[in-house]
């Protein structure tokens, strides 16, 4: 027998929502015994944005069954930094936070390791790939594919809701209140590696010829081999992290 229940999303959820639905309740009709978070999911919201749930006034896990003509209202997790306790159901991001990204956020990641943060990225992954790694290895997904969120394994995720770098990066340092872990210049931006001092002599085959000349400071990446020095590409990292801290106050 089909049954129903309603539910009333909160605050940032609305995000996930038709516009119809957002700011006011919607029904859901449903047979058998779904869980809340099989409900909560197919009306859009993936489950690492839910802070906590109420099912008739009571505070409720997301394997909790709905119960038919239930009243349920679902409230989004909070930024990290925002609140003396989270939200029963939000998991403390662990730290140091790592990432992992979807397909098409290459510049985002980029970004992150110029900050210091440990970030996979490739161009191929699959969802299940990033799945997989964020549950193996305590990881962040970023995304803005709302159905990789939803995987089961995924502890720890965010949906961007910008789709422009630069608002991104503020996004996800709000979010997971990565002020006090900023590190910048110590990864490869092009595989993510820790980089490292190194002799002139020792990368000297490696560099430009004017490069030769006027540089003595090198670092490397024991990964991939890259090299860097404090070039016109070091002041443009500069200028933007300058940028970056008069604009939003984020950075030291």
């Amino acid at each position: 027998m089909e049954q129903w229940a309603n539910f009333l999303f909160h605050g940032e959820l609305n995000d996930f929502l038709p516009k119809q639905y957002r700011q006011v309740g919607q029904q859901y009709r449903f047979s058998g015994s779904p869980a809340l978070k099989d409900a909560i999911e197919a009306l859009g919201v993936p489950h690492p944005e839910v802070g906590h749930v109420q099912q008739n006034g009571r505070e409720v896990l997301l394997k909790a069954r709905l119960e038919p003509f239930a009243e349920v209202q679902v409230f989004p997790v909070v930024p990290e930094a925002s609140a003396v306790e989270l939200p029963p159901l939000q998991v403390p991001v662990p730290k140091p936070a790592r990432f992992v990204l979807d397909v098409h956020l290459g510049k985002l990641a980029r970004y992150l390791r110029l900050l210091g943060f440990d970030t996979l990225y490739q161009n191929h992954y699959s969802d299940a790939d990033i799945a997989a790694l964020a549950a193996q290895e305590q990881r962040i997904v970023l995304t803005r594919d709302v159905g990789l969120l939803k995987q089961k394994q995924v502890v720890w995720g965010y949906w961007l809701r910008s789709q422009h770098w630069e608002e991104q990066l503020r996004e996800v340092i709000n979010q997971f209140n990565l002020l006090p872990q900023v590190q910048p210049f110590c990864r490869c931006l092009a595989c993510n590696g820790e980089i490292a001092r190194v002799s002139k002599e020792a990368v000297l085959p490696l560099l430009p010829p004017k490069t030769r000349l006027f540089f003595q400071e090198f670092y490397q990446c024991p990964h991939c081999r890259r090299v860097y020095w404090k070039g016109s590409h070091y002041e443009k990292m500069e200028r933007f992290l300058s940028h970056l801290r008069s604009s939003v106050n984020l950075l030291p």
